[in-house]
């Protein structure tokens, strides 16, 4: 027996193949996603109303479905209901007013204390001059969250040995001050005299931190990019989880980890709004159920011991025979 609505899919199917010139491939994909849905249904499917498909999206979450595979299969359901509309079939579409599922925002990456350690060790080991800047990169994007457009356009004097903060220019020309580790200051300073030294006798810009000898005068973010990863190679961290990015990343992470409050870490970032710093609490929340998941007894999907209930309690005056 046909499944409720066959001949209608089939219909739309042939239209996708006929006029579209739909590929084999996203014929089964629609098939797939519209027979779920008919089948979900029942009979009377075609004349199914909002508040139905509604319930339709929300067994596809409760089934585990990721926010994007629930919205591909709503697609779906709008160009079938679009083409039975079109076909006379119905008067109305019931998509319309249908909100499509928002896929969540990519938490972000970052690495671990110890990953981080072991990138600048291996950034030391570079050969030729690339070990002092990768080094000085590092440490200025890990201990301060810089962005790294931030980090190449810092002026030659922004470092001083009386003060720890520096003044940074950021996004939409807001200005801030970050804290700079004295290591990290140290690693900045031998980094520009490494660069001015390869410059010496050629016009080299005086006006950047981290100068170049090209069009900008500052060193490149793909130059800084080109860096780290080398210097994960050299770490044995794979490369495409090393990013300017992903220090920051790193930096707002482990600082929050250790106590730092929301308010001020927004601050450091340089975030307009604190809802965007509010994402490295997912980070947080995702690592701390990792945790849990990995080291709780129970965790595991085991069964709790089932309790062993007392024996019912016999009548007093049961007792009181028993015990003559």
């Amino acid at each position: 027996m046909a499944a409720p609505g066959h001949h209608l899919l089939e219909a739309f199917l042939e239209m996708l193949a006929a006029e579209r010139g739909a590929a084999p491939n996203t014929l089964l994909a629609y098939r797939n996603d519209v027979a779920d849905f008919l089948g979900f249904h029942g009979p009377g499917a075609e004349r199914a109303e909002p508040a139905r498909l509604r319930e339709w999206l929300a067994g596809l979450a409760d089934q585990g479905l990721s926010p994007r595979t629930q919205a591909r299969r709503l697609s779906a359901i709008r160009q079938f209901f679009r083409f039975l509309a079109r076909e006379g079939v119905r008067r109305d579409d019931p998509t319309e007013l249908l909100d499509s599922p928002k896929p969540r925002p990519p938490l972000p990456k970052a690495l671990t204390e110890a990953e981080v350690e072991a990138l600048i060790a291996a950034a030391a080991a570079l050969p030729n001059r690339q070990a002092p800047v990768a080094v000085a990169a590092i440490e200025m994007l890990y201990a301060s969250g810089l962005r790294v457009t931030e980090l190449v356009t810092l002026p030659a004097g922004c470092l001083r040995e009386t003060e720890t903060l520096v003044a940074v220019r950021g996004k939409g020309g807001k200005e801030r001050l970050v804290p700079l580790s004295r290591r990290a200051r140290e690693a900045a300073s031998e980094a520009r005299e490494t660069l001015e030294r390869r410059g010496k006798g050629r016009p080299l810009a005086q006006r950047w931190l981290l100068p170049s000898r090209g069009a900008s005068g500052h060193l490149t973010r793909q130059g800084v990019g080109l860096l780290l990863k080398q210097a994960a190679i050299q770490a044995g961290i794979d490369p495409a989880r090393v990013s300017p990015h992903v220090l920051r990343h790193s930096f707002a992470t482990h600082v929050l980890s250790r106590g730092a409050d929301l308010r001020t870490l927004q601050l450091l970032l340089g975030h307009a709004d604190i809802a965007t710093t509010q994402i490295y609490t997912k980070v947080l929340e995702e690592r701390l159920r990792a945790v849990v998941e990995e080291h709780h007894p129970l965790a595991a999907g085991r069964a709790a011991p089932r309790l062993m209930r007392p024996p019912p309690k016999e009548p007093k005056g049961r007792r009181k025979r028993r015990a003559a």
